[in-house]
Protein backbone atom coordinates (compact mmCIF):
# COMPACT_ATOMS: atom_id res chain seq x y z
CA UNK A 1 0.00 0.00 0.00
CA UNK A 2 1.16 3.89 -1.07
CA UNK A 3 1.82 5.72 1.87
CA UNK A 4 3.68 8.78 2.37
CA UNK A 5 2.47 11.42 4.48
CA UNK A 6 5.30 13.10 5.32
CA UNK A 7 6.24 13.79 1.87
CA UNK A 8 5.99 17.71 0.49
CA UNK A 9 3.13 18.82 -1.45
CA UNK A 10 2.50 21.61 -4.08
CA UNK A 11 -1.17 22.69 -3.43
CA UNK A 12 -4.25 21.64 -5.72
CA UNK A 13 -7.75 22.82 -5.60
CA UNK A 14 -8.57 24.12 -1.88
CA UNK A 15 -11.87 24.18 0.07
CA UNK A 16 -13.53 27.41 0.17
CA UNK A 17 -13.93 29.29 3.41
CA UNK A 18 -10.58 28.11 4.97
CA UNK A 19 -10.48 31.15 7.17
CA UNK A 20 -9.82 30.29 10.94
CA UNK A 21 -13.21 29.81 13.17
CA UNK A 22 -13.71 33.31 15.69
CA UNK A 23 -15.36 33.21 19.27
CA UNK A 24 -18.21 35.18 18.75
CA UNK A 25 -19.19 37.26 22.20
CA UNK A 26 -21.63 35.71 24.04
CA UNK A 27 -23.30 38.68 25.58
CA UNK A 28 -26.60 37.45 25.18
CA UNK A 29 -27.17 35.27 28.10
CA UNK A 30 -30.82 34.06 26.25
CA UNK A 31 -28.27 31.93 23.42
CA UNK A 32 -25.42 31.85 25.53
CA UNK A 33 -25.72 28.04 25.55
CA UNK A 34 -26.98 27.25 21.62
CA UNK A 35 -24.01 29.58 20.98
CA UNK A 36 -21.38 27.43 22.57
CA UNK A 37 -22.64 24.09 20.87
CA UNK A 38 -21.53 26.37 17.46
CA UNK A 39 -18.57 27.60 18.50
CA UNK A 40 -15.07 26.30 18.92
CA UNK A 41 -12.93 27.32 22.17
CA UNK A 42 -10.27 30.01 20.92
CA UNK A 43 -7.17 28.66 19.49
CA UNK A 44 -3.75 30.07 19.10
CA UNK A 45 -3.18 30.55 14.93
CA UNK A 46 0.14 31.30 14.35
CA UNK A 47 1.79 33.84 12.02
CA UNK A 48 3.62 30.76 10.42
CA UNK A 49 0.80 28.57 9.31
CA UNK A 50 1.39 26.81 6.57
CA UNK A 51 -0.16 28.70 3.24
CA UNK A 52 -1.37 27.14 -0.30
CA UNK A 53 0.59 27.32 -3.31
CA UNK A 54 -1.96 28.32 -6.02
CA UNK A 55 -4.00 25.65 -7.25
CA UNK A 56 -3.33 23.99 -10.83
CA UNK A 57 -6.04 23.13 -13.25
CA UNK A 58 -7.68 19.93 -12.74
CA UNK A 59 -9.41 17.83 -15.60
CA UNK A 60 -13.01 16.83 -15.30
CA UNK A 61 -11.07 12.72 -15.25
CA UNK A 62 -8.99 13.40 -12.21
CA UNK A 63 -12.29 14.98 -10.21
CA UNK A 64 -14.63 12.22 -11.35
CA UNK A 65 -12.06 9.46 -10.01
CA UNK A 66 -11.43 11.38 -6.99
CA UNK A 67 -14.61 11.48 -5.82
CA UNK A 68 -15.80 7.75 -6.65
CA UNK A 69 -12.42 7.13 -4.48
CA UNK A 70 -13.88 9.45 -1.91
CA UNK A 71 -17.20 7.45 -2.16
CA UNK A 72 -16.14 4.09 -1.64
CA UNK A 73 -14.06 5.27 1.21
CA UNK A 74 -17.25 6.84 2.87
CA UNK A 75 -19.27 3.45 2.19
CA UNK A 76 -16.87 1.19 3.94
CA UNK A 77 -16.76 3.64 6.86
CA UNK A 78 -20.25 3.65 7.26
CA UNK A 79 -20.24 0.39 7.30
CA UNK A 80 -17.78 -0.42 9.90
CA UNK A 81 -18.54 2.42 12.15
CA UNK A 82 -22.19 2.49 11.99
CA UNK A 83 -23.39 -0.81 13.74
CA UNK A 84 -27.06 -0.21 12.21
CA UNK A 85 -26.22 0.86 8.71
CA UNK A 86 -28.82 -0.14 6.49
CA UNK A 87 -29.06 0.02 2.88
CA UNK A 88 -32.73 1.26 2.22
CA UNK A 89 -35.19 2.02 -1.11
CA UNK A 90 -34.19 5.47 -2.35
CA UNK A 91 -37.29 7.40 -1.42
CA UNK A 92 -38.01 10.33 -4.31
CA UNK A 93 -39.63 13.70 -3.03
CA UNK A 94 -43.66 13.28 -3.14
CA UNK A 95 -43.56 17.00 -5.64
CA UNK A 96 -40.49 16.15 -7.36
CA UNK A 97 -40.29 16.38 -11.26
CA UNK A 98 -37.96 12.96 -11.11
CA UNK A 99 -41.24 11.28 -9.07
CA UNK A 100 -43.78 12.24 -11.74
CA UNK A 101 -42.10 11.16 -14.68
CA UNK A 102 -41.46 8.00 -12.98
CA UNK A 103 -44.99 7.17 -12.40
CA UNK A 104 -45.86 8.47 -15.36
CA UNK A 105 -43.36 6.00 -17.46
CA UNK A 106 -45.01 3.28 -14.52
CA UNK A 107 -48.72 4.07 -15.37
CA UNK A 108 -48.15 3.92 -19.22
CA UNK A 109 -46.03 0.31 -18.63
CA UNK A 110 -49.14 -1.39 -16.73
CA UNK A 111 -51.53 0.21 -18.73
CA UNK A 112 -49.97 -1.19 -21.83
CA UNK A 113 -49.49 -4.45 -19.65
CA UNK A 114 -52.97 -4.38 -18.71
CA UNK A 115 -54.58 -3.99 -22.81
CA UNK A 116 -52.54 -6.80 -24.54
CA UNK A 117 -54.01 -8.96 -21.58
CA UNK A 118 -57.68 -7.74 -22.06
CA UNK A 119 -57.25 -8.40 -26.22
CA UNK A 120 -58.55 -11.30 -27.61
CA UNK A 121 -57.20 -13.21 -28.00
CA UNK A 122 -54.33 -11.97 -25.22
CA UNK A 123 -51.00 -10.60 -26.28
CA UNK A 124 -48.11 -12.15 -23.54
CA UNK A 125 -45.45 -10.27 -24.63
CA UNK A 126 -44.61 -7.44 -21.94
CA UNK A 127 -46.24 -10.45 -19.44
CA UNK A 128 -43.64 -13.35 -20.61
CA UNK A 129 -40.70 -10.15 -20.46
CA UNK A 130 -41.73 -9.56 -16.60
CA UNK A 131 -42.22 -13.67 -15.97
CA UNK A 132 -38.14 -13.16 -17.28
CA UNK A 133 -37.13 -10.68 -14.53
CA UNK A 134 -38.77 -12.72 -11.77
CA UNK A 135 -37.07 -15.95 -12.88
CA UNK A 136 -33.45 -13.79 -12.95
CA UNK A 137 -34.90 -12.54 -9.52
CA UNK A 138 -35.59 -15.58 -7.90
CA UNK A 139 -32.55 -17.19 -9.15
CA UNK A 140 -30.12 -14.62 -8.00
CA UNK A 141 -31.90 -14.83 -4.23
CA UNK A 142 -29.98 -18.33 -4.21
CA UNK A 143 -27.11 -19.92 -2.85
CA UNK A 144 -25.00 -22.13 -4.79
CA UNK A 145 -26.18 -25.01 -2.63
CA UNK A 146 -29.88 -24.26 -3.62
CA UNK A 147 -29.42 -27.01 -6.62
CA UNK A 148 -33.08 -28.30 -5.91
CA UNK A 149 -34.78 -24.95 -5.71
CA UNK A 150 -32.72 -23.72 -9.01
CA UNK A 151 -34.08 -26.45 -11.22
CA UNK A 152 -37.67 -26.35 -10.37
CA UNK A 153 -37.51 -22.17 -11.12
CA UNK A 154 -35.62 -23.49 -14.29
CA UNK A 155 -38.15 -25.71 -15.25
CA UNK A 156 -41.41 -24.17 -14.41
CA UNK A 157 -40.12 -20.95 -15.77
CA UNK A 158 -38.71 -22.04 -18.95
CA UNK A 159 -39.69 -18.92 -20.93
CA UNK A 160 -39.31 -20.98 -24.46
CA UNK A 161 -41.76 -23.04 -23.50
CA UNK A 162 -43.92 -20.00 -22.09
CA UNK A 163 -43.89 -18.65 -25.50
CA UNK A 164 -44.94 -21.93 -27.79
CA UNK A 165 -47.85 -21.93 -25.01
CA UNK A 166 -48.89 -18.31 -25.08
CA UNK A 167 -48.84 -19.23 -29.46
CA UNK A 168 -51.12 -21.96 -28.88
CA UNK A 169 -53.39 -20.21 -26.04
CA UNK A 170 -52.54 -22.73 -23.89
CA UNK A 171 -50.76 -20.68 -20.98
CA UNK A 172 -52.00 -20.71 -17.85
CA UNK A 173 -50.86 -17.14 -16.13
CA UNK A 174 -52.39 -17.78 -12.46
CA UNK A 175 -50.64 -21.07 -12.21
CA UNK A 176 -47.30 -19.52 -13.15
CA UNK A 177 -47.82 -16.42 -10.38
CA UNK A 178 -48.94 -19.07 -7.97
CA UNK A 179 -45.69 -21.04 -8.62
CA UNK A 180 -44.06 -17.60 -8.13
CA UNK A 181 -45.85 -16.48 -5.18
CA UNK A 182 -44.43 -19.72 -3.28
CA UNK A 183 -40.71 -19.53 -4.41
CA UNK A 184 -41.30 -16.16 -2.70
CA UNK A 185 -42.49 -17.56 0.13
CA UNK A 186 -39.73 -20.10 0.50
CA UNK A 187 -36.63 -17.54 -0.03
CA UNK A 188 -37.92 -14.40 1.68
CA UNK A 189 -36.82 -13.48 5.34
CA UNK A 190 -39.47 -13.97 7.82
CA UNK A 191 -40.29 -10.64 8.09
CA UNK A 192 -41.35 -10.33 4.56
CA UNK A 193 -44.36 -13.38 5.33
CA UNK A 194 -47.08 -10.69 5.97
CA UNK A 195 -46.42 -9.03 2.10
CA UNK A 196 -46.26 -12.67 0.69
CA UNK A 197 -49.39 -13.28 2.31
CA UNK A 198 -50.95 -10.38 0.96
CA UNK A 199 -50.05 -11.47 -2.49
CA UNK A 200 -52.07 -14.71 -2.32
CA UNK A 201 -55.37 -11.93 -1.92
CA UNK A 202 -54.85 -10.30 -5.06
CA UNK A 203 -57.10 -11.60 -7.62
CA UNK A 204 -56.36 -9.40 -10.46
CA UNK A 205 -53.31 -10.17 -12.78
CA UNK A 206 -52.22 -6.95 -13.30
CA UNK A 207 -52.22 -5.51 -9.30
CA UNK A 208 -50.60 -8.92 -8.51
CA UNK A 209 -47.37 -8.06 -11.46
CA UNK A 210 -46.82 -4.78 -9.52
CA UNK A 211 -46.95 -6.06 -6.13
CA UNK A 212 -44.74 -9.15 -6.95
CA UNK A 213 -41.95 -6.91 -8.22
CA UNK A 214 -42.95 -4.43 -5.10
CA UNK A 215 -41.80 -7.13 -2.78
CA UNK A 216 -39.16 -8.35 -5.05
CA UNK A 217 -37.73 -4.87 -4.50
CA UNK A 218 -37.66 -5.47 -0.35
CA UNK A 219 -36.33 -9.06 -0.70
CA UNK A 220 -33.56 -7.64 -2.68
CA UNK A 221 -32.64 -5.29 0.06
CA UNK A 222 -32.88 -7.57 2.74
CA UNK A 223 -30.55 -9.45 0.52
CA UNK A 224 -27.68 -6.18 0.51
CA UNK A 225 -28.30 -6.00 4.12
CA UNK A 226 -27.41 -9.55 5.17
CA UNK A 227 -24.42 -9.28 2.23
CA UNK A 228 -24.07 -5.85 4.48
CA UNK A 229 -23.76 -7.68 8.21
CA UNK A 230 -22.21 -11.06 6.89
CA UNK A 231 -18.79 -8.97 5.55
CA UNK A 232 -18.92 -6.39 8.48
CA UNK A 233 -16.54 -8.53 10.16
CA UNK A 234 -14.35 -8.98 7.97
CA UNK A 235 -14.31 -5.52 6.34
CA UNK A 236 -13.57 -4.30 10.23
CA UNK A 237 -10.08 -6.08 9.75
CA UNK A 238 -9.13 -4.17 6.62
CA UNK A 239 -11.12 -1.12 6.52
CA UNK A 240 -8.22 0.85 8.45
CA UNK A 241 -5.74 0.13 5.65
CA UNK A 242 -8.22 0.42 2.97
CA UNK A 243 -9.26 4.03 3.87
CA UNK A 244 -5.80 5.03 4.65
CA UNK A 245 -5.04 3.38 1.10
CA UNK A 246 -8.39 5.27 -0.34
CA UNK A 247 -6.77 8.54 1.23
CA UNK A 248 -3.54 8.49 0.20
CA UNK A 249 -5.07 8.03 -3.16
CA UNK A 250 -7.11 11.23 -2.67
CA UNK A 251 -4.15 13.13 -1.24
CA UNK A 252 -2.11 12.50 -4.33
CA UNK A 253 -4.61 14.42 -6.44
CA UNK A 254 -5.03 16.93 -4.52
CA UNK A 255 -1.88 17.11 -2.41
CA UNK A 256 -3.11 20.20 0.23
CA UNK A 257 -5.53 17.93 1.76
CA UNK A 258 -3.81 18.07 5.11
CA UNK A 259 -4.06 21.73 5.50
CA UNK A 260 -6.90 21.57 7.81
CA UNK A 261 -5.51 18.51 9.74
CA UNK A 262 -2.10 20.40 10.09
CA UNK A 263 -3.81 23.62 12.02
CA UNK A 264 -6.20 21.88 13.85
CA UNK A 265 -3.28 19.82 15.58
CA UNK A 266 -0.85 23.08 15.94
CA UNK A 267 -3.96 24.35 17.78
CA UNK A 268 -4.07 21.54 20.43
CA UNK A 269 0.10 21.63 20.60
CA UNK A 270 -0.28 25.41 21.71
CA UNK A 271 -3.15 24.85 23.95
CA UNK A 272 -1.40 21.92 25.31
CA UNK A 273 2.06 24.32 25.64
CA UNK A 274 0.42 27.24 26.97
CA UNK A 275 -1.52 24.87 29.89
CA UNK A 276 1.65 23.25 31.06
CA UNK A 277 3.60 26.45 31.05
CA UNK A 278 1.32 27.86 33.70
CA UNK A 279 2.21 24.72 35.82
CA UNK A 280 5.75 25.92 35.39
CA UNK A 281 7.34 28.06 38.54
CA UNK A 282 6.80 32.21 37.41
CA UNK A 283 10.43 32.87 36.12
CA UNK A 284 9.67 30.11 33.67
CA UNK A 285 6.18 32.48 31.77
CA UNK A 286 8.46 34.52 29.71
CA UNK A 287 8.71 31.84 27.27
CA UNK A 288 5.45 31.62 26.11
CA UNK A 289 3.53 29.01 24.75
CA UNK A 290 6.95 26.85 23.84
CA UNK A 291 7.83 27.24 27.97
CA UNK A 292 6.37 23.43 28.11
CA UNK A 293 7.19 21.96 24.90
CA UNK A 294 9.43 19.88 26.31
CA UNK A 295 7.04 17.77 27.86
CA UNK A 296 4.71 17.07 24.74
CA UNK A 297 4.27 14.03 23.30
CA UNK A 298 2.49 13.04 20.14
CA UNK A 299 0.13 11.38 22.11
CA UNK A 300 -1.33 14.33 24.39
CA UNK A 301 -1.81 16.27 21.40
CA UNK A 302 -3.75 14.11 19.44
CA UNK A 303 -5.95 13.77 22.09
CA UNK A 304 -6.22 17.53 22.59
CA UNK A 305 -7.18 18.17 19.20
CA UNK A 306 -9.89 15.20 19.46
CA UNK A 307 -11.32 17.21 22.87
CA UNK A 308 -11.63 20.59 20.49
CA UNK A 309 -13.75 18.65 17.96
CA UNK A 310 -16.17 18.51 20.70
CA UNK A 311 -16.38 22.58 20.76
CA UNK A 312 -16.11 22.59 17.34
CA UNK A 313 -18.13 25.78 15.71
CA UNK A 314 -19.56 23.63 12.67
CA UNK A 315 -21.29 26.59 11.11
CA UNK A 316 -17.84 29.06 10.68
CA UNK A 317 -15.11 26.52 10.31
CA UNK A 318 -14.09 23.61 7.84
CA UNK A 319 -13.60 20.41 9.43
CA UNK A 320 -10.10 18.70 9.51
CA UNK A 321 -10.19 16.51 6.33
CA UNK A 322 -9.04 13.14 8.39
CA UNK A 323 -12.32 13.67 10.53
CA UNK A 324 -14.57 14.59 7.85
CA UNK A 325 -16.34 11.64 7.57
CA UNK A 326 -17.70 11.43 10.61
CA UNK A 327 -18.87 15.24 11.71
CA UNK A 328 -22.26 14.71 11.66
CA UNK A 329 -20.99 12.11 14.66
CA UNK A 330 -18.89 14.07 16.63
CA UNK A 331 -21.61 17.05 16.41
CA UNK A 332 -23.90 14.81 17.36
CA UNK A 333 -21.54 13.90 20.15
CA UNK A 334 -21.17 17.53 20.90
CA UNK A 335 -25.09 18.25 21.19
CA UNK A 336 -25.30 15.22 23.50
CA UNK A 337 -22.51 16.64 25.79
CA UNK A 338 -24.41 20.13 25.78
CA UNK A 339 -27.31 18.94 27.28
CA UNK A 340 -26.20 16.86 29.59
CA UNK A 341 -23.88 19.41 31.08
CA UNK A 342 -26.75 21.21 31.37
CA UNK A 343 -28.76 18.22 33.21
CA UNK A 344 -25.92 18.13 35.37
CA UNK A 345 -25.73 21.79 36.20
CA UNK A 346 -29.67 22.00 36.81
CA UNK A 347 -29.06 18.64 38.82
CA UNK A 348 -26.17 20.09 41.29
CA UNK A 349 -28.06 23.27 42.27
CA UNK A 350 -31.00 21.25 42.70
CA UNK A 351 -29.47 18.88 45.30
CA UNK A 352 -27.89 21.59 46.54
CA UNK A 353 -30.81 23.16 47.33
CA UNK A 354 -32.68 20.61 48.52
CA UNK A 355 -29.88 19.42 51.01
CA UNK A 356 -29.63 15.65 51.48
CA UNK A 357 -33.04 14.96 51.51
CA UNK A 358 -33.27 14.35 47.72
CA UNK A 359 -30.13 12.58 47.27
CA UNK A 360 -31.23 8.84 47.45
CA UNK A 361 -34.70 9.12 46.66
CA UNK A 362 -35.07 6.67 43.73
CA UNK A 363 -35.81 7.51 40.44
CA UNK A 364 -35.85 11.51 41.51
CA UNK A 365 -32.72 12.13 39.10
CA UNK A 366 -34.02 10.71 36.49
CA UNK A 367 -37.19 12.74 36.58
CA UNK A 368 -35.39 15.74 36.60
CA UNK A 369 -33.31 14.33 33.96
CA UNK A 370 -36.05 13.57 31.62
CA UNK A 371 -37.61 17.13 32.34
CA UNK A 372 -34.60 18.70 31.15
CA UNK A 373 -34.59 16.59 27.99
CA UNK A 374 -37.71 17.02 26.58
CA UNK A 375 -37.63 20.69 27.40
CA UNK A 376 -34.50 21.47 25.95
CA UNK A 377 -35.16 19.27 22.56
CA UNK A 378 -33.69 21.68 19.74
CA UNK A 379 -31.91 23.88 22.14
CA UNK A 380 -29.71 23.89 19.04
CA UNK A 381 -31.60 25.49 16.06
CA UNK A 382 -31.58 29.50 15.71
CA UNK A 383 -35.44 29.12 16.80
CA UNK A 384 -34.83 28.07 20.11
CA UNK A 385 -35.53 30.16 23.13
CA UNK A 386 -33.28 29.12 26.42
CA UNK A 387 -34.65 31.69 28.86
CA UNK A 388 -37.72 30.80 28.28
CA UNK A 389 -37.13 26.85 28.52
CA UNK A 390 -34.97 27.35 31.91
CA UNK A 391 -38.27 29.28 33.50
CA UNK A 392 -40.29 25.95 32.17
CA UNK A 393 -37.49 23.52 33.70
CA UNK A 394 -37.48 25.84 36.71
CA UNK A 395 -41.38 25.51 37.30
CA UNK A 396 -41.73 22.00 36.72
CA UNK A 397 -38.27 21.08 38.68
CA UNK A 398 -39.68 22.56 41.60
CA UNK A 399 -43.19 21.73 41.27
CA UNK A 400 -41.13 17.54 41.46
CA UNK A 401 -38.83 18.54 43.98
CA UNK A 402 -42.34 20.03 46.50
CA UNK A 403 -43.83 16.53 45.76
CA UNK A 404 -40.50 14.39 46.57
CA UNK A 405 -40.74 16.26 49.89
CA UNK A 406 -44.29 15.71 50.76
CA UNK A 407 -43.83 12.01 49.80
CA UNK A 408 -41.13 11.25 51.94
CA UNK A 409 -41.89 13.29 54.89
CA UNK A 410 -40.15 16.56 54.29
CA UNK A 411 -41.23 20.45 54.39
CA UNK A 412 -41.54 21.36 50.83
CA UNK A 413 -39.57 24.66 49.47
CA UNK A 414 -41.03 27.93 50.88
CA UNK A 415 -42.03 30.36 47.99
CA UNK A 416 -38.41 32.30 48.59
CA UNK A 417 -36.70 29.10 48.32
CA UNK A 418 -38.31 28.23 45.05
CA UNK A 419 -37.34 31.76 43.70
CA UNK A 420 -34.14 31.07 44.67
CA UNK A 421 -33.60 27.36 42.72
CA UNK A 422 -35.58 29.18 39.79
CA UNK A 423 -33.27 31.80 39.47
CA UNK A 424 -30.25 29.97 40.30
CA UNK A 425 -31.53 27.34 37.33
CA UNK A 426 -32.06 30.00 34.73
CA UNK A 427 -28.82 31.31 35.74
CA UNK A 428 -27.45 28.76 33.58
CA UNK A 429 -27.99 30.43 29.99
CA UNK A 430 -24.58 32.96 31.49
CA UNK A 431 -21.76 31.69 29.76
CA UNK A 432 -20.02 32.75 33.05
CA UNK A 433 -21.67 30.68 35.44
CA UNK A 434 -19.79 29.42 38.03
CA UNK A 435 -21.43 25.84 38.35
CA UNK A 436 -21.71 25.57 34.48
CA UNK A 437 -18.04 25.85 34.13
CA UNK A 438 -16.86 23.75 36.76
CA UNK A 439 -19.01 20.99 35.27
CA UNK A 440 -17.83 21.53 31.71
CA UNK A 441 -14.74 21.13 33.27
CA UNK A 442 -15.07 17.79 34.70
CA UNK A 443 -16.79 16.54 31.86
CA UNK A 444 -13.88 17.29 29.98
CA UNK A 445 -11.34 15.87 32.33
CA UNK A 446 -13.25 12.84 32.37
CA UNK A 447 -13.25 12.54 28.72
CA UNK A 448 -9.48 13.35 28.71
CA UNK A 449 -8.81 10.39 31.22
CA UNK A 450 -10.40 8.59 28.99
CA UNK A 451 -8.71 9.26 25.95
CA UNK A 452 -5.57 8.73 27.84
CA UNK A 453 -6.21 5.22 29.11
CA UNK A 454 -8.46 3.82 26.35
CA UNK A 455 -6.45 0.90 25.80
CA UNK A 456 -7.88 -0.38 29.65
CA UNK A 457 -11.09 -1.96 30.02
CA UNK A 458 -12.51 -0.06 32.97
CA UNK A 459 -13.44 3.35 32.53
CA UNK A 460 -11.97 5.95 34.61
CA UNK A 461 -13.25 6.94 37.71
CA UNK A 462 -16.19 9.73 37.22
CA UNK A 463 -15.10 13.27 39.16
CA UNK A 464 -17.29 14.40 41.91
CA UNK A 465 -20.92 15.97 41.01
CA UNK A 466 -20.84 14.34 38.00
CA UNK A 467 -22.70 10.92 39.94
CA UNK A 468 -26.23 12.10 39.17
CA UNK A 469 -25.08 12.32 35.06
CA UNK A 470 -22.88 9.23 35.21
CA UNK A 471 -24.45 6.84 33.45
CA UNK A 472 -25.29 8.85 30.47
CA UNK A 473 -21.87 10.71 30.25
CA UNK A 474 -20.08 6.98 30.65
CA UNK A 475 -22.51 5.98 27.39
CA UNK A 476 -21.25 8.84 25.37
CA UNK A 477 -18.03 8.63 26.62
CA UNK A 478 -17.62 5.09 25.33
CA UNK A 479 -19.06 6.13 21.64
CA UNK A 480 -16.88 9.23 21.59
CA UNK A 481 -13.75 7.14 22.35
CA UNK A 482 -14.84 4.35 19.74
CA UNK A 483 -14.60 6.54 17.61
CA UNK A 484 -11.42 8.67 18.26
CA UNK A 485 -9.98 4.97 18.59
CA UNK A 486 -10.55 3.90 14.96
CA UNK A 487 -9.61 7.42 13.02
CA UNK A 488 -6.03 7.24 15.23
CA UNK A 489 -5.72 3.44 13.33
CA UNK A 490 -6.49 4.49 10.84
CA UNK A 491 -4.80 8.16 10.03
CA UNK A 492 -1.93 7.89 13.11
CA UNK A 493 0.84 7.65 9.91
CA UNK A 494 -0.29 11.18 8.80
CA UNK A 495 -1.06 12.38 12.26
CA UNK A 496 2.69 11.62 13.59
CA UNK A 497 4.01 12.88 10.29
CA UNK A 498 2.25 16.74 10.87
CA UNK A 499 3.17 16.67 14.33
CA UNK A 500 6.75 15.47 13.88
CA UNK A 501 7.33 18.48 12.08
CA UNK A 502 5.02 20.68 14.80
CA UNK A 503 7.19 19.11 17.76
CA UNK A 504 10.38 19.72 16.18
CA UNK A 505 9.59 23.47 15.36
CA UNK A 506 8.23 23.49 18.96
CA UNK A 507 11.42 22.30 20.56
CA UNK A 508 13.94 23.95 18.18
CA UNK A 509 12.24 27.33 19.62
CA UNK A 510 12.84 26.41 22.68
CA UNK A 511 16.02 25.78 22.06
CA UNK A 512 16.78 29.09 20.77
CA UNK A 513 15.06 30.99 23.42
CA UNK A 514 17.30 28.87 26.19
CA UNK A 515 20.06 29.96 24.52
CA UNK A 516 19.05 34.01 24.15
CA UNK A 517 18.89 33.44 27.58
Amino acid sequence: MSQNPDKPHSSEEKLSGLEDGQEESLDNPDQSIRKRIRQSAPGSHRDDTPKSSPPRPVSIEELMETAKGVTNMALAHEIVVNGDFQIKPAELPEHSLEKKVRDIVHKAFWDCLEAQLKEDPPTYDHAIKLLGEIKENLLSFLLPGHTRLRSQITEVLDLDLIKQEAENGALDISKLVEFVIGMMGTLCAPARDEEIKKLKDINEIVPLFRAIFSVLDLMKMDMANFAVSSIRPKLMQQSAEYERKKFQEFLEKQPNSLDLVTRWLQEAADDLAKQRCKMLPPHCSADGATGGASTLCSTAVQNRAYLKLLKWDHVNRPFPETVLMDQARFQEIQLELEQLLLAGTILLVTFSAAGSALVDVPGFAEKIKTIVKVLLTGMHLPSFNLQESLATIGEKVCAEVNSCLSQHGFTPFSAERETGLKGQIQAVANPDNTICKLIDSRIEKFLENYLASSHQKSLPAVPGGLGPIQRELEEIAVKYVRLVNYNKMVFSPYYDAVLGKILTKEESQLVGKSEES
